[in-house]
């Protein structure tokens, strides 16, 4: 069994086979998908999928590039529609200085509200960081200075420093496709030395695919191939790292039901 811990279903490259992409997915051994929310405001699209597919979970959040469209989305709203039985986690949120579309105090007024419903909720944050690992590191020691919350640094692409604070903190760190690219040594370097029990895997579809389909579509089944190169990367094999991150996964996201026939 699999898990696709990261992806965005609701985006519109899968509408019209969403159905046929998940059915893969499953064939493929991934057994579990949590679609992810971008927007509070469009949060009714992404439930919506999740109450259609047995298979599919989703989170409740705002992505930091569209921070500053919803400042008035509080901690107290993201854990009231929380409530809801497919809601597994809050997020995503977080702080993007690649791309920069959202003033960066809105990006972490609106982090530090989303880091508060999970430490009231005990959902994990799923959080995005891009080109922003000093700021993310203080804000991540600040807010856990005040109440431990669980998290995850979704689709890591940062330095080793970011890493290691997130592990010390007591987070998990997600691979998407990029752990699998040719250049990525570095960061297979560091997937290498993280402590097993904190290793994640996700496709963030539709981007990223991993090899060998990069620059092509991405979508759940392939999780598959990320899972194996981190397999490698840290010595195991595939059935190990299937077993591994799908065990991670559900000690983090722990209001999720495992499959029946999959308990641990």
């Amino acid at each position: 069994m699999l898990v696709d811990s990261h992806c965005h279903l609701d985006f519109p490259d899968f509408v019209e086979e969403r159905a046929a992409m998940v059915a893969r997915a499953k064939a493929g051994g991934v057994e579990r998908m949590v679609t992810i929310s971008t927007r509070v405001k469009r949060f009714a699209q992404v439930l919506a999928i999740a109450e259609e597919f047995e298979e599919v979970y989703c989170s409740v959040g705002t992505h930091p590039d569209h921070a500053d469209e919803e400042l008035d989305v509080t901690a107290e709203e993201l854990v009231r529609l929380a409530r809801h039985q497919k809601v597994v986690a809050i997020g995503e949120a977080g702080l993007d200085y690649f791309h920069d579309n959202a003033p960066r105090d809105a990006q972490a007024k609106s982090f530090r509200a989303h880091i508060a419903a999970a430490r009231q909720t005990g959902l994990p944050l799923v959080i995005h960081a891009r080109n922003a690992d000093a700021d993310m590191a203080a804000i991540l020691e600040d807010e856990s200075g005040k109440g431990a919350f669980p998290f995850v640094l979704h689709c890591f692409s940062s330095g080793r420093a970011l890493a290691e604070t997130g592990v010390k903190l007591g987070g998990y760190v997600s691979f998407s496709g990029i752990l699998t690219f040719k250049k990525s040594e570095e960061l297979r370097a560091i997937a290498a030395d993280l402590p097993h029990d904190r290793l994640l895997v996700e496709t963030d579809a539709p981007f990223l695919a991993p090899m060998p389909f990069r620059g092509k579509r991405n979508e759940p089944a392939y999780v598959a191939h990320t899972a194996r190169v981190l397999g490698e990367t840290i010595g195991v094999g595939a059935d190990e790292i299937a077993a591994l991150t799908t065990d991670n996964f559900f000690r983090l996201f722990n209001k999720m039901p495992r499959p029946a026939s999959r308990k641990a």
